[in-house]
């Protein structure tokens, strides 16, 4: 195919970074879900575990230098670092400094992981898991043997949010002691006035969407890695390609309406789509057309970018987004996929063609 410059689009704005941040918190909501109706909830919370404390082992340390937390007595640290970094991602949170060894962080409902409705299909053993791969990990990276958490609700048990507080002991604790729950304590109220101030108070709303969108994006940067490392590439890429698809399919009309693009309509009309989305995910991409029909190639993937090792299975999950939105989009048409940037290709290329009738829906 010859490449075309796909010029018609305006360049991507809050909108279009808003729906993208949506795009991939449905994703990444609907692959735990699907992981608790066809695995279970201990293979659900078993997933989660292992997505939060790789996600914890890579960011924290960092992150901590990010937002200045570093000399900071260990309670206060942890707890700043959870209040700040959701909170840039636009996820509420509350703080209070009851001391500083005792310092309180609470998620008020409704809660940004479990979107929505989601949230009755979430078991509390998996929420636990996101306690254990995180916030009882803080004082081992931080060096500290006394630093616990102490939860004190949980919303998926019907509790008013997710609350605990961060405890620098007196003395060296068990490993069994850094995660505890004291269900009959509650957090005090909080002052907003002595919350700390936030590093987005004065961003402008382009940063602002920014990182709202990559904060979304890293939740399926980590977890479809660890779905195929827990699960093999194959059973991976059911799990994590039928919830892609249905995500694709649930979610494309409300997202093409924030690029401005028809939820129905033909191969040109998500052509751009695609454009206009690769855009927004910081990708590059651009509109290819030849005698074969029109199709789209994409030269970056910033979803996985600097991963190694990554399987050929995480790709084959995330392209059934697309897949999923063009059988939304026209179910008569079909995603041929004609490049592999992931195999070694410059690019990934698509060509979007006319479905035989009783074909598959896909040729990729």
């Amino acid at each position: 195919m010859q490449a075309r410059t796909f010029q018609e689009a305006p360049p991507p704005g809050t909108a279009q970074w808003a729906a993208v941040a949506n795009w991939y918190h449905a994703y990444f909501t609907g692959l735990l879900m699907t992981m608790v109706s066809r695995k279970g909830a201990r293979e659900a919370a078993e997933l989660t575990y292992h997505i939060f404390r790789r996600q914890h082992l890579e960011r924290f340390l960092p992150g901590l230098e990010k937002l200045g937390l570093t000399g900071l007595p260990p309670a206060v640290t942890a707890a700043r670092y959870h209040y700040l970094s959701n909170a840039i991602g636009g996820v509420r949170v509350e703080y209070l400094e009851e001391t500083p060894q005792k310092v309180w962080v609470r998620y008020p409902p409704p809660r940004w992981a479990w979107h929505g409705t989601a949230i009755c299909a979430i078991p509390g053993e998996v929420s636990r898991a996101v306690l254990r791969g995180w916030h009882a990990h803080n004082g081992v990276t931080l060096g500290s043997r006394r630093l616990g958490f102490v939860c004190t609700k949980q919303t998926v048990d019907g509790q008013p949010g997710l609350e605990g507080y961060y405890c620098e002991y007196d003395r060296d604790i068990e490993p069994d002691e850094r995660l505890r729950f004291e269900r009959g304590v509650e957090m005090p109220d909080v002052d907003p006035a002595s919350m700390p101030v936030l590093p987005t108070a004065d961003w402008p709303q382009e940063r602002l969407q920014k990182a709202r969108r990559n904060y979304a994006m890293e939740y399926v940067r980590t977890a479809l890695p660890e779905l195929i490392a827990l699960h093999g590439p194959h059973e991976a890429e059911y799990l994590g390609g039928i919830t892609a698809r249905l995500i694709g399919m649930q979610f494309y009309s409300e997202t093409a309406a924030a690029f401005g693009v028809p939820d129905h309509g033909d191969a040109g009309d998500f052509a751009r789509f695609m454009v206009m989305l690769a855009r927004a995910q910081g990708d590059s991409a651009e509109l290819v057309e030849s005698p074969q029909g029109v199709g789209v190639r994409q030269t970056s993937w910033k979803l996985m970018a600097g991963l190694p090792s990554l399987h050929g299975a995480a790709f084959q999950m995330w392209n059934q987004l697309l897949e999923g939105a063009l059988s939304a989009h026209n179910r008569r048409l079909q995603l041929e996929l004609t490049r592999r940037r992931d195999l070694g290709d410059e690019a990934f290329e698509w060509r979007i063609a006319r479905r035989l009738r009783g074909s598959l829906a896909s040729a990729s």
